[in-house]
């Protein structure tokens, strides 16, 4: 794990909103963000202990350099915090209708047709 002043969040004026969306454009990371939307810090241990550190770290760098969550270390943990003021401020509204969205499978009954 880097050490705390290597850690870099973008400012929430310098948010891209690709950045965000490509940063929420995967389950898992929308599923830590889900888990964080509590406004709770939660230890990263927590919030996805099934997946291979590897990957957790991946995730969690592609959602602090996307400027979605900020993490914070205290001592030899790593506590993640959804950055929800500094979205809101920068894109209103879009993180609710993000966690509002359920994904959900095309089926043959539904109104939906695949492109």
């Amino acid at each position: 794990m880097p050490a705390a002043a290597e850690l870099s969040h973008p400012r929430a004026e310098a948010l891209d909103l690709a950045e965000v969306l490509a940063a929420l454009g995967h389950p898992v990371r929308l599923d830590i963000v889900r888990k964080l939307a509590s406004g709770e810090a939660t230890f990263c241990g927590e919030v996805v202990p099934d997946l291979p550190r590897s990957s957790v770290t991946h995730h969690l760098k592609t959602l602090r350099e996307g400027g979605v969550i900020r993490q914070r270390p205290q001592g030899r943990k790593l506590y993640l915090a959804l950055r929800r003021d500094d979205l809101e401020l920068r894109f209103p509204g879009l993180l609710e209708l993000v966690l509002a969205c359920r994904s959900r499978p095309l089926d043959s009954e539904s109104d939906e047709q695949p492109l």
